[in-house]
């Protein structure tokens, strides 16, 4: 990636909305492009944190094994991501599998080639920790909504989370083109397939919802936060 290139998507990253153009140059130095094909491991749980991922291009979703190998997948990631949600500032191991859902162009930014960036310039470090306060925050206060829900409801909220993060609007309704299996939306809301087929089929009779194997597609948006709320 050019300079120019990086420097316009880095832009684009929340966690750098804070740096000036110097602190964000020297950020864009460090930073190196990886291509993951589909179904490719980033990196896997438990395994030693070397690198912060941003996705430039791609959708990836991270997921924890349990013990018996079922995945509890955490989350759906983004163009414009950052993942570990952990970040630069906890040396723990992975603390999920990230798995890419499409081809994927990722930036990578070393952790120890970080650290050196931060003993030179403590101010970069500075303004991302209050950046990542922030996203924190959030991903709390989603988890909170959805811990306070009965399965209908965590799944519904669910989807319409994915529809804001992913969805694109055509008309009267809003495309979700996100090649997800029903026992991974399950397995993202806690509960099982069987569950989440009789909702969609549920929803599909009712002509809220239409989908095939690559796309969800919400045709009556009222009708599903009607039955949310």
């Amino acid at each position: 990636m050019t300079n120019g290139k990086a420097s316009q998507f880095l832009h684009k990253v929340p966690l750098f909305n804070e740096l000036n153009e110097h602190e964000m140059t020297r950020v864009e130095e460090i930073m190196i492009s990886r291509f993951i094909p589909k179904k490719g491991i980033v990196f896997s749980e438990g395994s030693e944190k070397e690198a912060v991922y941003f996705i430039q291009e791609g959708l990836v979703k991270t997921y924890k094994t349990d013990e018996n190998g079922h995945e509890q997948i955490v989350s759906f990631l983004k163009a414009g991501d950052m993942f570990p949600h952990t970040g630069f500032f906890n040396k723990n191991p992975y603390p999920a599998t990230a798995e890419t859902i499409i081809d994927a162009k990722l930036m990578a930014i070393p952790l120890k080639t970080f650290e050196s960036l931060m003993m030179d310039t403590p101010s970069i470090a500075i303004k991302m920790m209050r950046v990542m306060g922030d996203i924190i925050s959030e991903l709390q206060e989603r988890l909170q909504v959805l811990s306070g829900r009965d399965v209908k409801q965590r799944a519904l909220s669910f989807l319409l989370m994915l529809a804001e993060q992913h969805g694109k609007t055509k008309g009267d309704k809003t495309i979700i083109d996100l090649p997800m299996t029903n026992l991974e939306f399950a397995n993202s809301v806690g509960t099982t397939r069987e569950t989440i087929n009789r909702l969609f089929n549920q929803l599909i009779k009712d002509k809220i919802l239409d989908m095939d194997r690559n796309r969800i597609v919400i045709m009556n948006w009222e009708a599903l936060k009607g039955f949310i709320e």
